[in-house]
């Protein structure tokens, strides 16, 4: 189950942030953000993706300010990065997520 929470905006929109194991490798974790509707909408959106098990359960970690308003400012509304990321460190789209290149830094 993965680790996350939600918030509620002004317009009746959420977004939804979640620490969840990264497709290509399952020792890493990514903190996925998105912005929907609904908190099920939001979900269904993920799991769409191949994050099949993605499930909320309470409001352990809500999305910070800098998330909401990253996700907010980003066309998809969908975005990820690491989860041990720095506050420097940029957010990406979704679509890079498969991409990932490179050595993956150690657990």
């Amino acid at each position: 189950m993965a680790v996350g929470g939600f918030t509620r905006l002004p317009s009746g929109t959420v977004v939804v942030a979640l620490r969840l194991p990264h497709p290509g490798y399952p020792e890493h974790t990514v903190r996925v953000v998105v912005h929907a509707r609904s908190r099920q909408r939001a979900l269904t959106r993920l799991s769409n993706l191949g994050f099949r098990g993605a499930r909320i359960s309470g409001n352990a970690e809500p999305p910070t300010p800098d998330e909401t308003s990253a996700v907010l400012h980003h066309p998809d509304g969908l975005i990820w990065r690491d989860y041990r990321a720095r506050g420097a460190d940029p957010w990406h789209p979704i679509s890079a997520l498969g991409r990932v290149t490179g050595p993956v830094p150690p657990p």
